[in-house]
């Protein structure tokens, strides 16, 4: 499979506060623009339309969202950095749900369930674990939420409780409170990375199929060169 680089729309993730930022500046631009009289006055404007558009393009890349699909592994880049996971490490992706009463709604976010949580932990930047901490706190509060148990909420959100893993690793600080929501997740949700649609160039549908095509090709990939070093190895 070939290496893929894919973005979100540049301009659909900027917040309201930066929009309200970026158009009274746009304004001051144009006005200065229509209503200069002198070439002192011209060179000014001038120059806020330069600052405006360097102002314009910095939200921009802040809001920015991309993604890397190679035959080996997965990664998702943020302005502040990213984080990455192997296909031979994810046991499976789908649309997260919320189950209430009965009935399974689709929430906006793809989930990514991992075999083994040491690799992504020991990768994992601590800007990235705070970022994600904070920014997927909703889920967890409809977690607990269809569990009936919101009063356990404040306990959960920033959980630090030292953590060990299955192959007996410790975590403490970022990397603890970010292993701990994950098994929170995955306890609700079945998953243990979640990716907002918001953040996609496409439906949600259309990525997730995109994802599972690369994971059956590693998969498939795999157990090739399996076969091929235990045929290997019978003809020693």
């Amino acid at each position: 499979m070939k290496t893929i680089h894919l973005y979100n729309h540049r301009f659909r993730n900027l917040s309201v506060k930066q929009i309200w930022v970026a158009i009274p500046l746009t304004l001051l631009v144009a006005s200065a623009v229509w209503f200069s009289t002198s070439w002192q006055q011209l060179i000014v404007a001038i120059l806020l339309l330069i600052a405006a558009y360097y102002a314009l393009k910095l939200l921009i890349k802040q809001s920015t969202v991309g993604y890397t699909l190679t035959a080996t592994h997965f990664q998702q880049h943020f302005a502040k950095g990213g984080w990455v996971v192997g296909w031979h490490n994810i046991s499976k992706i789908g649309v997260c749900q919320y189950h209430q009463e009965g009935w399974y709604q689709p929430l906006p976010w793809i989930g990514i369930k991992l075999k083994d949580y040491d690799p992504y932990l020991q990768a994992i930047c601590p800007r990235i674990a705070t970022e994600l901490l904070l920014g997927q706190r909703a889920l967890l509060y409809l977690g607990l939420k269809q569990q009936e148990k919101l009063t356990q909420f404040e306990d959960k959100v920033l959980d630090s409780r030292p953590y060990v893993s299955e192959k007996g690793t410790h975590y403490s600080g970022l990397q603890a409170m970010l292993a701990n929501r994950m098994g929170y997740q995955r306890e609700f949700y079945d998953y243990d990375i979640f990716i907002s649609t918001n953040d996609l160039d496409r439906s949600d549908q259309e990525f997730i199929g995109l994802m599972r095509r690369y994971l059956a090709a590693s998969h498939n990939g795999y157990k090739k060169g399996r076969e091929r070093d235990l045929w290997e190895n019978s003809q020693e």
